[in-house]
C-alpha cells in the first residue's frame, strides 16, 4: 500500500509540474485543490483495481449466475 501512495505522490508532482509550466504560479488553493484531487482519484483508482484483482483471484467471480446465458450469444 505504500507504494501505491508513493505512486499517488509521484502523480501529484507531476500534474504540479505541468500546471507550473503551462499556467505560471498558482495560488495555494489551486495548488491544495489539485494535491488533494490528483492523489484521491490515483488512490481510489488502485483500490478499486486491488479489489478487482482480489475478487478474480479468490473465485468470487465465478459464482456468478448468468440467467441469460443461453438466451444471448456474445459468440458473433
Amino acid at each position: 500500500m505504500l507504494w501505491m501512495a508513493l505512486g499517488g505522490a509521484l502523480c501529484v508532482g507531476v500534474a504540479l509540474g505541468c500546471l507550473r509550466l503551462w499556467a505560471g504560479p498558482m495560488p495555494l488553493h489551486m495548488v491544495l485543490a489539485t494535491v488533494i484531487g490528483v492523489w484521491l482519484t490515483f488512490m481510489l483508482g488502485t483500490g478499486l483495481m486491488a479489489l478487482v484483482f482480489l475478487s478474480s483471484g479468490t473465485g468470487h467471480d465465478d459464482q456468478v449466475m448468468d440467467p441469460l446465458k443461453d438466451e444471448v450469444s456474445i459468440d458473433d
